[in-house]
């Protein structure tokens, strides 16, 4: 009898995965597998239970939002084992879970995992560690890991509204060094996201157009610090219109990207604090992480490098 592991964060979302816990082992148990549930208990215990114990299982399925899904997926990565992951969204955004069309019914995911089609989709590099579907730095990118769990529970996308007004008066600039070969330069930048989704913050196509979770490419946008008020509106306004020739808001594709800076840049990984760097690099593994979709098979992942 196959193996599965189903790591849950039973604090994601509203905890409602709780309730829905005994179906969807159910369905897990009903498809042949011999089902072991681990409840995370702290930050970072998916991915070190992940890293330790993927060898033992034969299917490894996270419960959760896209911060526990990140930690999943590092888990694995760093372990060195190649499995096809299922994902069952539960968090309060679920960006991943829209980007690749997984329900967010959780018992229709549950069976998405069981009876869907393998996706081969990009993962990012990040210095030494690893994420989904993005990396940023700059204005309100602390929002999401430092408003409590309780209030995002309680309030769902208004909790980070609230917790980002809070946050508007105390923003600064990052005078960076950027190096691409699609892009290199320096400059006073505000805020920047290094994508690979249609969906950041619940915001659907704020990434950009035309976007393919497969081509080993990343999303990137980069706002330059505005000097005035008219500035300002332009960046905003160039942001939500996706403008290409605007000069405050840079945007581009690139499979490889290096940022550095004098001062330490606070940055974050699939919303999840990514802590504070001089140097990042950033490196798109392509293909290199097969997940459960409901879509038509994309090309098999299978001998590809782990990066």
């Amino acid at each position: 009898m196959e193996k599965l592991l189903f790591v849950y964060n039973p604090r994601s979302g509203k905890s409602q995965i709780r309730s829905s816990l005994s179906p969807i082992v159910e369905i897990f148990s009903g498809h042949g597998y011999d089902v072991t549930v681990y409840p995370t208990k702290r930050e970072m215990d998916a991915c070190e239970t992940v890293e330790r114990r993927a060898q033992e299982f034969d299917l490894i399925v996270c419960g959760g939002g896209d911060g526990t899904l990140d930690e999943v997926v590092a888990g694995l990565m760093r372990s060195g084992v190649r499995h096809t992951i299922g994902y069952i969204p539960a968090g309060s955004t679920n960006d991943f879970a829209n980007s690749v069309g997984i329900p967010k019914q959780m018992e229709q995911a549950a069976n998405v995992v069981m009876e869907g089609t393998p996706f081969a989709c990009d993962i990012g590099k990040f210095n030494e560690d690893y994420f989904v579907y993005v990396a940023a730095f700059g204005l309100l990118t602390d929002v999401s890991y430092q408003t409590p769990q309780d209030m995002k529970n309680a309030l769902g996308h208004m909790a980070y509204i609230l917790e980002g007004m809070k946050r508007m008066g105390s923003w600064r600039s990052c005078q960076l060094h950027i190096e691409s070969e699609e892009f290199t330069g320096e400059g006073s930048f505000v805020f920047g996201m290094v994508t690979n989704s249609n969906s950041v913050g619940g915001i659907k196509g704020l990434p950009g157009k035309n976007i393919e979770l497969n081509d080993g490419l990343f999303e990137v946008m980069l706002v330059r610090t505005p000097q005035n008020l008219l500035e300002w509106q332009d960046a905003i306004t160039s942001v939500l219109v996706h403008d290409e020739k605007s000069k405050i808001v840079l945007r581009f594709k690139t499979k490889r990207l290096r940022i550095t800076s004098e001062e330490p840049v606070a940055w974050t990984r699939d919303g999840e604090n990514g802590g504070e760097h001089t140097e990042v690099e950033l490196t798109n593994l392509k293909q290199c992480l097969e997940i459960m979709t409901e879509g038509e098979a994309e090309p098999a992942l299978h001998g590809a490098p782990l990066g």
